[in-house]
C-alpha cells in the first residue's frame, strides 16, 4: 500500500516536494511554505508572460501536481500586463509575498528559474529564454 492508496498521486507529491526541496536547497531556506510560494509565483508569472501556445508546450513537461500549479488562476483570453523588464518580472514574482524575503530578490527569482529549468528539458528552456526579452533572459544563472 502507498501512502495516500494510488501510486500515481504519491509520484504527483514526491516530484512536487523534490522541486520545493530543490528550490530550498538552492536559496538554503528551511520554509517550505516560503519555498511554495517562490515556485508557484515564478511559474505564473512566467506562464503570464508567454505565449499561450508556448505555455502550453512548457506545461506539458511539467509533472502533474507542478501542472496544476501552474494553471491555477489562468485565463489565456485575458491580457497580463507585458513584462518587458528585468526588475518588473522580479516584482511580479515578488509580489507574492505578503512580507519580501529580505534577500536580494533577483537571486531569489534566478534560482528559482534555475530550478525550473533542472527539471525542463534544454530545447524547451532554450524556446522560452528565446521568447523572452533578453533582460529577462539574464535572470537566469
Amino acid at each position: 500500500m502507498t501512502g495516500l492508496g494510488l501510486p500515481i498521486f504519491d509520484k504527483a507529491i514526491q516530484d512536487a516536494n523534490r522541486w520545493v526541496n530543490d528550490i530550498m536547497d538552492e536559496l538554503d531556506w528551511d520554509d517550505k511554505h516560503r519555498a511554495f510560494t517562490l515556485l508557484r509565483s515564478t511559474l505564473h508569472v512566467l506562464r503570464d508572460r508567454l505565449q499561450v501556445n508556448e505555455s502550453a508546450h512548457f506545461a506539458a513537461q511539467l509533472p502533474t501536481l507542478m501542472r496544476g500549479v501552474f494553471y491555477e488562476g489562468y485565463k489565456p483570453s485575458r491580457s497580463a500586463p507585458l513584462i518587458r523588464h528585468k526588475d518588473e518580472f522580479v516584482d511580479a514574482v515578488m509580489a507574492a509575498f505578503n512580507d519580501a524575503p529580505k534577500d536580494d530578490p533577483e537571486r531569489i527569482v534566478g534560482a528559482a528559474l534555475d530550478v525550473i529549468a533542472d527539471h525542463i528539458s534544454e530545447g524547451e528552456m532554450d524556446d522560452i529564454k528565446s521568447s523572452l526579452p533578453k533582460e529577462i533572459r539574464d535572470l537566469w544563472y
